[in-house]
């Protein structure tokens, strides 16, 4: 079951996250930052036995853009179609939000082009997006692949930009 996460998911979804940024995967998350962006995350729940199986988050950067990150499936459970569940409750969020367009940085390419986004430079990404890469131990040398999903064209929502790209 895909829903928002609440206080009690918090030291759960760092556990989760911290086994893939053991991997190098992705950037593991304090729980300072966990709790302050809370609101932004979603979680998926065994509906058994109430664990945190999941987690995505929508990381909104600008009036017409916003990150997925954090996406986490326990591997106990990768190839379910969890990770797929919580980036679309992430889709709908952004949709409902009026959020044109969408961007990831990701290792996990083949997953993401199968939810519509494609591949672009992620040197043409507004410098904005960099902010959280300093925490990263790759940083500066990146080696995720940038990609985008424009969920509406900017007609469909008057006073909606989408100046880049």
């Amino acid at each position: 079951m895909v829903r928002k996460a609440r206080i009690s998911d918090v030291r759960p979804i760092q556990q989760l996250l911290a086994v893939y940024a053991r991997q190098g995967k992705l950037l593991a998350r304090s729980l300072s930052e966990l709790y302050t962006h809370l609101r932004d995350t979603f979680v998926y729940v065994d509906v058994e036995s109430g664990q945190v199986i999941g987690c995505c988050s929508l990381h909104i950067v600008w009036e017409n853009l916003a990150e997925i990150r954090s996406v986490a499936v326990s591997e106990d459970y990768l190839g379910q179609g969890v990770g797929r569940q919580l980036v679309t409750a992430t889709l709908e969020e952004a949709r409902d939000l009026g959020i044109a367009r969408l961007f990831v940085l990701t290792y996990e390419t083949s997953f993401f082009e199968h939810l519509g986004f494609h591949p672009v430079d992620k040197n043409s990404l507004p410098h904005k997006i960099w902010a959280d890469c300093i925490h990263c131990p790759k940083f500066p040398e990146c080696d995720e692949n940038a990609m985008i999903l424009d969920l509406f064209e900017p007609t469909e929502h008057p006073g909606v930009s989408v100046p880049w790209l």
